[in-house]
């Protein structure tokens, strides 16, 4: 039997929601006030979880995080050795730089391309610095495998597919999907362990291998960075803060109505 090999996507994101952005409309991250992506630990507590069901199989299975970012980014991949991840693989370089959603996908799914075949690919369900939700689903489309998005539990391992239960907007879904495939995870699925001070210890001289635009299949600069880029950011702002209060006085009938009332005003209902 080949060896089965998880694919874990994670990102560094800022540590804080005030950021600047440069003349491009894209942030400007400061490496010393950075952290992992928070859903990301969650896909990673489901690979670590699922390569136990795998070996309990006897089957062999390797996980392998995968970051797109500068050179700063290799933390989060240290951070992922350390909780138990396998090896880990930064893609960067200038080109990738302002690089969207599509973008982004396209990139990490030309990666993948040049590395060994995968056989699950997990996402964290989103990023804390951009919320959109669709790197993910973006990277199955680009790799043409089927995907499942808004996983909360995987219900079996087998060597040939995998049963997930996923939230969707209008109902909760069981599916069972064949590999290669793509999950996102939802938050909780799993509590995500802390890093091993012990592996910290071992892999504390870990060199983290690099792609670069040049190793990629698709040598067309306008499929990468800014260039490949169809949607931009405008601006970043943080929401103003507006607290209005009302305070009412009456009987819990009378409250209700006002209370009805008022939302129905605000077109909350």
């Amino acid at each position: 039997m080949k060896t089965i090999r998880i694919y874990v996507c994670i990102k560094q994101v800022p540590g804080t929601s005030e950021v600047d952005m440069d003349e491009h409309g894209n942030l400007i991250r400061d490496p010393t006030n950075s952290k992992m992506n928070p859903f990301d630990l969650f896909a990673l507590e489901s690979a670590l979880r699922i390569k136990q069901q795998f070996i309990e199989q006897k089957a062999e299975c390797e996980i392998i995080a995968v970051s797109m970012g500068p050179s700063a980014a290799e933390s989060v991949l240290c951070e992922a050795i350390y909780m138990g991840v396998d090896s880990g693989v930064l893609i960067t370089d200038r080109k990738f730089a302002g690089s969207d959603v599509w973008a982004t996908s396209y990139t990490l799914a030309q990666a993948i391309q040049t590395m060994e075949e995968p056989t699950l690919i997990i996402c964290g369900k989103q990023t804390t610095d951009g919320d959109t939700a669709q790197v993910g689903p973006e990277i199955a489309e680009f790799l043409s495998i089927p995907h499942i998005t808004n996983v909360v539990s995987v219900k079996e391992v087998k060597t040939k597919s995998i049963t997930v239960k996923a939230i969707l907007p209008t109902e909760i879904q069981t599916a069972e999907i064949k590999f290669p495939c793509l999950i996102t995870v939802e938050k909780d699925i799993f509590t995500p362990r802390l890093p091993s001070y012990r592996r910290k210890l071992k892999h504390k001289s870990v060199k983290i291998p690099k792609i670069a635009y040049r190793d990629l299949p698709d040598k067309n600069d306008y499929h990468f960075g800014s260039k490949g880029s169809p949607t931009s950011v405008v601006r970043v702002f943080l929401p103003e803060d507006s607290v209005e209060q009302e305070v009412w006085d009456g009987t819990d009938e009378e409250n209700a109505e006002k209370l009805f009332n008022k939302l129905v005003e605000m077109k909350f209902i």
